[in-house]
């Protein structure tokens, strides 16, 4: 049995269809000197056709599904000497090819010396993928802020522009397309990608970060004072025995703000979420779950690892202090994603219990957006109290 592309070869011949080859161009640029600008972040999972098996090679052949409209060429385009990346992050946690009929897709987006490069990686389902589309004139990319459209000017492979074509290489490898624009000024913070359908970008908004700025991507752990505790909980403890709760006073006082008010710092090793609240009452019950949780924009989850100077296992204890203060509770997460740009806060509900006035309803705060969190930094800055009498 003939393998499909020799069979495609064929079929080819008495079709009049001219057969060709591409190669890859000289104007390509290295990684040195180079900055990531974006990136998926993960691995894109999509089906992939059948796999069809030569009986007498073994070659494993793929004709992928036509993403454009139009597909009426008469020749056959062979992409020469795809490059193949090597250590991308996005597939080492997950190896696509061992599961039957799904296809890895990612992607970067680098500053390369007189260009940005879109760098569109894919993990071959098979030795032959066929049919296949990169780009094309509708290709660009668009500032969101300003409007300018920055069109794509060329591909990696050249016959990757405006055509389908097919790449031989072996099942597994990661195969690098790439795609360059104009370089992007310094001051695009977000972008829509337009004409990338096999990467599902038909408009894609994507937030850059670029490495450079990244003095400033993280904080400095927040200063903060720790309550003091005055009554340990009693080891007979019991949610429904306010006798039996740990007291504390000295909480970190700050200025008054309107209710609902978060901080957030971002450090490579935690993430810490301030929240404001107002002891109404000179002695108030407060409690926190330890299933509470931040969630981005993907799906991530961030587990709560502690509440500083206060206890987060679901316990409640007494706060003393003025009624009237205004202070911060200071919750640690683990430490969040590079490319996470909003979380929301969930609480889950407590166990009932009986006391007065008793709540144990949890809360749900969603879509905050990390960067105007982290501009309510000086809002959590500790404040004497001042008493006048």
């Amino acid at each position: 049995m003939k393998t499909k592309r020799n069979l495609f070869f064929i079929l080819a011949a008495v079709a009049g269809m001219t057969i060709t080859s591409c190669t890859l161009q000289d104007c390509r640029t290295n990684d040195e000197g180079s900055s990531t600008l974006a990136s998926y972040g993960g691995t894109m999972m999509v089906g992939s056709p059948e796999v069809t098996v030569d009986e007498q090679t073994q070659e494993t052949t793929v004709v992928w599904r036509n993403t454009e409209d139009w597909n009426n060429q008469t020749e056959i385009l062979w992409a020469d000497n795809v490059p193949v990346a090597e250590n991308v992050k996005e597939f080492s946690a997950f190896n696509a090819v061992e599961r039957e009929g799904v296809v890895g897709l990612s992607y970067e987006l680098k500053e390369e010396g007189e260009y940005t490069v879109l760098h569109c990686y894919f993990q071959m389902p098979a030795d032959v993928l066929q049919n296949f589309w990169l780009a094309s004139d509708e290709t660009a990319i668009v500032d969101q802020e300003t409007g300018v459209n920055y069109r794509a000017i060329r591909a990696v492979p050249e016959c990757g522009w405006g055509k389908y074509f097919a790449v031989k290489s072996k099942k597994g490898d990661i195969l690098d397309f790439q795609i360059y624009f104009p370089k992007l000024p310094r001051k695009t913070k977000a972008i829509g990608i337009y004409g990338v359908p096999n990467w599902y970008m038909r408009g894609e908004k994507i937030t850059l970060s670029r490495e450079a700025d990244k003095a400033n991507f993280y904080d400095k752990a927040p200063e903060y004072r720790l309550p003091k505790l005055v009554k340990e909980e009693a080891p007979n403890y019991t949610k429904s025995d306010g006798h039996a709760w740990a007291v504390y006073t000295d909480a970190h006082l700050i200025q008054p703000v309107k209710k609902g008010t978060m901080a957030l710092w971002r450090t490579p090793e935690a993430t810490y979420l301030a929240m404001a609240k107002e002891q109404i009452w000179m002695r108030r019950y407060w409690g926190f779950s330890n299933g509470s949780m931040l969630v981005d924009e993907k799906g991530n989850v961030y587990q709560l690892k502690e509440v500083l100077g206060f206890p987060s296992n679901d316990h409640i204890f007494w706060l003393e202090g003025y009624s009237g203060d205004h202070m911060a509770f200071m919750h640690v997460f683990e430490p969040l994603s590079e490319d996470a740009r909003s979380i929301s806060y969930i609480e889950p509900d407590g166990e009932p219990f009986d006391s007065w006035n008793a709540n144990w309803k949890g809360e749900r705060i969603m879509h905050l957006n990390i960067e105007e969190l982290r501009q309510n930094q000086h809002l959590f800055e500790y404040k004497e109290r001042k008493v006048i009498k």
